[in-house]
């Protein structure tokens, strides 16, 4: 199990190269496996999650090729032959879920495993399974896996509503419905840009899907869907975190390439009230502080609103900040397991229910800090970065997870980090 070793404080100078998205690039994994020849997804990012989603669509029969160098995917589910997703696989990341909608909707049956993931609050698939009940499939639960069938070829579908909205929610009923359902519509439906891209990638294919990226998606069945070349997006939760850690870090000057920022939604209106200099030219931003920075309260929301995904990365910045603040998540209750670690950095901050409250102005330094999640993690390994002296970031699989190269990244614009074995 590897760790950290990180020398503090530093600042960040030079550019970092934006990678795909995770979060995007599996939706489209499982797209890929309702096409009848195959496709190939560009800007995949090198990342556990993603390693871990081949794994499970290999397991069908589908044929996975991932050209790591180039950063690209080539699935080939002419040879899918099996329509279970067990449990040694699905249960180490919860977006091999989304194997159920994929499996239903090629294959009109699928025995897919309840999910596992990050180690925090209950996110329950109920959603998944009433929406697919709602469209008509069969579902049943069985020894810790999820049954699903459609009677028929084609299904007549029907419409669902989402409460809450939820993006995993969405894609699995997209992914189901487009090669069954005669019409299905989702209210409430995910507006977020991985939601988007994915419509737009099966509408290439074949689909025929409208309202993607407002509240109401309707899809109507189509026969066939041909594989095809399909685009990823950037990672936006990737590019705010390396945009929070330029801000927070004194003398730091960093150029973010290969950005779309007009998926960042509320985030740079947030961003820009800390005070920092922010240009954004096209595809690229650039960030450094600018003197001292300004603390700002911020609550989390569905997208557009400001992401939970930033949250844990937002209050590290806050312990800098020249005045106290908080944070409220309206989406996960309970997703402040990194407080303790920060705190042992020398950060001062109080959960109180699911809002936490930060002390700024606090001088960090270095001790060991456990990861417990991914953003978690990434919020100690900025810590770190602004902290005096040494700091032991452990269990850093996590990051492994969401950020494509991370110490790599950093090193290249001045961080000091070392990966070892612990």
């Amino acid at each position: 199990m590897d760790k950290f070793i990180i020398e503090g404080p530093t600042p960040l100078r030079g550019t970092i190269p934006i990678s795909g998205s995770k979060n995007a690039a599996l939706p489209l994994m499982a797209a890929a496996i309702l096409g009848d020849s195959p496709t190939t997804i560009h800007r995949v990012p090198k990342l556990r999650d993603i390693y871990t989603f081949n794994k499970v669509i290999r397991h069908t029969g589908t044929s996975v090729e991932f050209h790591e160098v180039e950063n690209k995917l080539v699935i080939d589910p002419t040879k899918l032959d099996t329509t279970v997703a067990p449990y040694d696989l699905v249960r180490k990341m919860r977006a091999s879920f989304y194997m159920l909608g994929a499996l239903l909707g090629k294959k009109g049956e699928a025995k897919v495993s309840l999910p596992g993931g990050c180690a925090w609050g209950p996110r329950p698939v109920d959603l998944h399974l009433k929406g697919l009940e709602a469209m008509g499939a069969d579902i049943e639960l069985e020894e810790g896996y999820v049954m699903g069938a459609f009677p028929n070829e084609t299904i007549p579908g029907g419409e669902f509503t989402l409460e809450p909205s939820s993006v995993g929610a969405t894609v699995n009923l997209v992914l189901a419905a487009v090669r069954r359902a005669e019409k299905f519509v989702i209210n409430n439906a995910a507006k977020e840009p991985d939601v988007v891209l994915l419509c737009d990638s099966l509408s290439k294919m074949g689909a025929n899907i409208e309202g993607a990226g407002t509240s109401t998606i309707t899809i109507r069945k189509v026969d066939s869907l041909s594989g095809t070349e399909l685009f990823n997006d950037p990672d936006r939760i990737e590019t705010g975190t390396y945009m929070i850690a330029a801000a927070m870090l004194p003398g730091s000057k960093l150029e973010l390439t290969g950005c779309k920022p007009e998926d960042l939604g509320a985030f740079p209106k947030a961003f820009k009230k800390i005070g920092a200099e922010l240009g954004i030219n096209g595809t690229t931003i650039t960030v450094s502080p600018n003197g001292s920075v300004k603390p700002v309260s911020i609550k989390t929301a569905i997208y557009p609103g400001f992401p939970t995904d930033l949250q844990a990365q937002w209050a590290t910045m806050m312990s800098q900040a020249n005045g106290d603040s908080s944070i409220t998540d309206s989406i996960y209750f309970d997703r402040f397991s990194y407080v303790p670690e920060l705190n042992r950095l020398g950060a001062n901050l109080e959960v109180k229910k699911n809002t936490v409250h930060i002390n700024g102005n606090q001088a960090l330094s270095g001790t060991s800090v456990m990861s417990t999640d991914l953003r978690a993690s990434v919020s100690l390994v900025m810590a770190a970065m602004a902290a005096e002296g040494t700091s032991e970031v452990l269990r850093v699989y996590h990051l492994d997870r969401g950020y494509e190269n991370l110490e790599e990244k950093l090193n290249a614009v001045g961080a000091k980090i070392r990966r070892v074995d612990e």
